[in-house]
């Protein structure tokens, strides 16, 4: 008897259990159904709004509504964004942001500030733990916004350390996209560092009088006998510019000068452009025209070593006379088929009157002598806004003999 009750009562749970499982798909389809209608009195009621604000968390970037635009702000807001919320969640979302307003805050080349930006990834949640995930690129997402980063430092010419290295070995594993992508960097970017004759430092200044000494003295290292000078306009008198003068010369431009004749005029050309790292300087050139016929004698005297049609044989003829061996003046570095290069300059403002201080200071430190000469102007660009306000508008290319300058006049 109870052996029958008790069979009775499993088999009434087994039909419960059919029933429910045949119901529970009509169940959730009336409640789904429900929940639309709902919906659609909500959007009628101008209730959507409302709705969607609450299901859609708003993100805000503390990075743009900051007002002090420092490095410490900067790391505090990172560090703030670390301590919110333990599962950290929108990480990807702050790392971009934070990397779009790194100009704003001037650390696009500080390392410290990339570690940071690492540290927040959440550490061991994206290591593979197979071929296949290391392959497809585990996590996609979260790797491809740390190659972002390291292609951000290799943009700005950051190079990475050791420590990066285990920071992203935690993050990633050792089969990570981004560890792949700082070993390529490693390998590359000291070579390119170091390729350079001309090293810059690794903070190149702020200041413009800074630059523009770097600047000429890379230019100057054409010939080693160069020298910098900096001049400061106020030892005139009559200078309407109160500015620096940063000029190069060496002594055989000097010599040059002196025996350059009197009958052909200078020319003071530019502004032409170099590059500093990211400043630009602008500077000048005093300069003259070839000297045809010193060239066509060069020309006459210089043996081309490629051609082969006249070979004197040592028996049978005359040997070919040897360079060394013949008379002559040996053309300058500084002499180049288009014009012979005298000096250059950069000046704070780039005005004429600068320009002008230039020459005089020139004649006053025994470095050159333009007594006979003339000096012209030609601007070959625009020259800036300061110069445009102190002498005037730019004059063109075209109208090179109305800016015709001798010292004489002016002194």
């Amino acid at each position: 008897m109870i052996r029958k009750l008790h069979c009775m009562l499993r088999l009434q749970s087994g039909i419960t259990q059919t029933l429910y499982r045949h119901r529970a798909p009509t169940i959730l389809t009336r409640n789904y159904a429900t929940d639309e209608a709902n919906r659609n009195a909500d959007d009628k009621n101008g209730n959507n709004a409302k709705r969607t604000s609450k299901s859609l968390p708003a993100v805000r970037n503390p990075f743009g509504a900051a007002q002090e635009k420092t490095k410490n702000s900067y790391l505090a807001m990172v560090e703030i964004f670390e301590e919110r919320d333990v599962h950290r969640r929108n990480h990807v979302e702050f790392i971009y942001a934070a990397l779009k307003h790194m100009p704003d805050f001037g650390v696009e080349h500080d390392l410290e500030v990339y570690k940071a930006l690492i540290n927040v990834m959440p550490k061991g949640k994206f290591i593979p733990t197979n071929v296949f995930q290391s392959e497809f690129m585990h996590y996609p997402k979260q790797q491809q916004c740390i190659i972002d980063l390291l292609e951000q430092m290799e943009d700005f010419g950051v190079m990475p350390d050791y420590e990066m290295e285990a920071m992203l070995l935690n993050v990633f594993g050792k089969k990570g996209h981004p560890l792949r992508k700082y070993w390529r960097m490693m390998y590359w970017m000291p070579k390119f560092k170091n390729l350079s004759p001309w090293p810059l430092p690794d903070q190149v200044p702020d200041d413009t009088l800074e630059v523009a000494k770097l600047a000429v003295e890379r230019m100057c290292t054409v010939d080693l006998r160069s020298k910098v000078d900096v001049f400061e306009t106020k030892e005139l008198e009559d200078s309407l510019d109160d500015t620096w003068i940063v000029s190069g010369m060496s002594v055989e431009q000097s010599k040059l000068l002196k025996e350059h004749s009197p009958q052909k005029a200078l020319y003071i050309e530019g502004p032409f452009h170099i590059w500093i790292r990211n400043r630009r300087i602008n500077y000048f050139t005093l300069r003259a025209d070839a000297d045809a016929e010193f060239l066509a004698q060069l020309d006459e005297r210089q043996l081309d070593d490629d051609d082969v049609s006249q070979i004197g044989v040592p028996f049978f003829g005359r040997a070919p006379p040897r360079r060394h061996n013949q008379l002559g003046k040996v053309r300058s570095v500084h002499q180049q088929d288009d014009g012979t290069i005298f000096a250059i300059c950069a000046t704070g403002t780039s005005t004429k009157d600068s320009l002008l201080s230039w020459i005089r200071l020139l004649e006053l430190h025994g470095l050159a002598s333009f007594d006979q000469i003339p000096v012209l102007f030609r601007f070959k660009s625009v020259v800036p806004a300061k110069a445009e306000e102190i002498a005037g508008p730019a004059v063109p290319s075209s109208d090179i003999d109305a800016s015709l300058h001798s010292h004489k006049e002016h002194t």
